[in-house]
């Protein structure tokens, strides 16, 4: 069976990534991937294609792609049922290899439940500051929509993503947000500012851009 970066014609060209990989360039940076696994990601997206399947796949290329780099990554998820249950999921750690235990943690990956991401963001950063790099990015894969059942989906959960992501930046970290929501204009520039998110057109095109946006997000 090819693997996910074959299926995606990626592996050959390779482009920056691989040549960071032959060069054996080693830069101090670590990043955090955090993958939306409520059920809105139970969505079909095509024919063949549900949204928590796009997910997978882009987990799944992103670790081989950094696994080539050598840059430290550590992957996760995340849903959640009210304040108090906000569930964060383990895939890999900042310390773990990337092997067949951790792609099949990725394929077991389901939906559930909702999308407190202020919780979720805020654990993150408190994993991605303890890791010993002078840059840190922080990956988040979402919808980019805060809800949950107690009027979190209100401007209450707006505001407190917006407050999550300023933490985050004052720590020193880079917040991201890679998204298939094309109706979040309203709140999307306001929670994660006007550079500080992209929205994928296409939502089954993900897993072949996400290598490349990371190769953007850290050039230099």
């Amino acid at each position: 069976m090819a693997s996910p970066a074959a299926r995606h014609g990626w592996s050959r060209p390779a482009s920056l990534l691989a040549c960071r990989a032959r060069a054996r360039c080693e830069r101090d940076l670590a990043c955090l991937l955090l993958a939306d696994l409520s059920l809105s990601t139970d969505k079909w997206v095509s024919d063949s294609h549900r949204i928590i399947d796009v997910i997978r796949e882009s987990l799944l290329l992103f670790a081989e792609a950094m696994s080539a780099t050598g840059d430290r990554f550590g992957l996760y998820g995340f849903s959640s049922l009210k304040q108090h249950n906000v569930r964060f999921n383990l895939i890999k750690d900042f310390s773990a290899p990337y092997n067949a235990h951790a792609r099949g943690r990725i394929l077991t990956r389901k939906p559930g439940y909702y999308t407190r991401m202020g919780s979720a963001l805020r654990q993150a950063s408190r994993i991605l500051l303890e890791q010993p790099a002078s840059r840190r990015l922080l990956l988040l894969i979402s919808d980019g929509k805060p809800n949950d059942l107690d009027l979190y989906d209100s401007h209450y959960g707006i505001e407190d993503n917006r407050m999550a992501i300023h933490a985050a930046r004052r720590l020193g970290l880079q917040p991201f947000c890679v998204t298939d929501n094309r109706e979040g204009g309203a709140y999307l520039p306001y929670i994660f500012g006007p550079a500080g998110f992209t929205v994928i057109r296409r939502p089954e095109v993900p897993p072949s851009r996400l290598p490349l946006l990371y190769a953007q997000l850290t050039r230099g």
